[in-house]
């Protein structure tokens, strides 16, 4: 059991032998989750822009405090998944899963349906895919998102990093994986599986299997297995002076274990996502997003990095997203929005 004992801006979690020591950005993970959180919140309710005082949040880009409630996790949930007008049979689900995580960018998705039609893996046709890429490449149009690096499959031989993910799209298809998902008892299984394909490391693989956890594919709880991501990294580096001996793995997990303590000792009022806690998925990610968020907020805190900027600003994007979140969640019928 721990012994926390506080001291000025920190507090020790001790440990045999190895103490964790906090910094004053520990303090700031909490209420830049309440803060965006309250954003998210501000903005849903008609509030107008800014929807805080907050001159970071107001001025950079930050996801949200829930990774399920971004507007591309949203798009994906709701016209990707769940989408009546498309199967839904595992195949058919993963085919539209991998087709749209590999790009990432709503407008990639839109453009392949005004051009193809229906996107069906039954009549998946590379040629047809690859020219419509092509296309808006050689258009200079961007088709991945810039939420993180997508790295190229060489080994399909093509010389377009688009034409090999088609290709890799159509490997892992082929592969029956959507039969071995269904059949794993363990997440981490269901990530060895995504791991294994070419191209795919630790936090695309991550990411890919939570984006299939949305969907009646598999259904783990979001708290039983994380993968820290580089952004995770540098924010533990920053919120942590001395992790006392924790994996990374394992300070996800504490935060996600004490999130309700820590709101409380501060004495925040952290709206959850109508009544679902974080999970393992958005502490990681909140760590990403402190990570940027102390290069402004506190900039004498270096952690493993030494960028001291926030790249995105944020640009304003009224239109409005009707939330809805995977059915086996059983948050739907507590959304309430004036």
């Amino acid at each position: 059991m721990s012994i926390i004992t506080k001291k000025e801006k920190s507090f020790t979690i001790y440990k045999p032998l190895l103490p964790a020591k906090t910094t004053e950005v520990y303090d700031s993970y909490w209420r830049f989750a309440v803060l965006r959180q309250d954003v998210f919140f501000s903005r849903i309710e008609g509030n107008k822009y800014p929807w805080t005082n907050d001159p970071i949040l107001s001025k950079h880009r930050f996801t949200n405090a829930y990774r399920a409630s971004d507007r591309v996790s949203q798009y994906l949930i709701k016209e990707v998944i769940y989408n009546d007008s498309y199967s839904n049979s595992s195949n058919e689900v993963l085919f539209r899963i991998l087709l749209f995580k590999l790009f990432n960018k709503i407008e990639t998705w839109e453009l392949l349906k005004k051009n193809i039609g229906d996107l069906v893996y039954e009549e998946f046709d590379f040629n047809k895919y690859d020219k419509v890429l092509s296309k808006a490449f050689s258009e200079k149009k961007t088709i991945y998102s810039a939420a993180y690096i997508m790295p190229s499959v060489k080994q399909f031989g093509h010389e377009r990093k688009h034409s090999n993910h088609l290709k890799l799209i159509d490997f892992i298809l082929k592969k029956d994986t959507s039969i071995q998902l269904m059949d794993c008892n363990k997440m981490q299984q269901a990530f060895d599986i995504i791991k294994s394909f070419p191209g795919l490391g630790d936090f695309l693989a991550y990411q890919i299997l939570i984006d299939i956890n949305y969907s009646n594919i598999i259904d783990f709880s979001e708290s039983e297995f994380v993968v820290p991501g580089p952004g995770a990294l540098g924010g533990i580096s920053k919120c942590f002076e001395n992790t006392g001996g924790l994996s990374n793995v394992e300070v996800i997990k504490l935060m996600t274990d004490r999130q309700e303590m820590e709101f409380e000792r501060l004495g925040l009022d952290f709206k959850t996502l109508w009544g679902r806690r974080l999970q393992l998925i958005d502490c990681q990610n909140l760590f990403c997003e402190v990570d940027k968020y102390a290069r402004v907020k506190h900039p004498d805190i270096k952690g493993n990095s030494d960028r001291v900027r926030i790249k995105q600003v944020y640009k304003l994007n009224l239109k409005p997203i009707n939330y809805w979140f995977p059915p086996k969640w059983g948050i739907n019928k507590n959304i309430i929005i004036d």
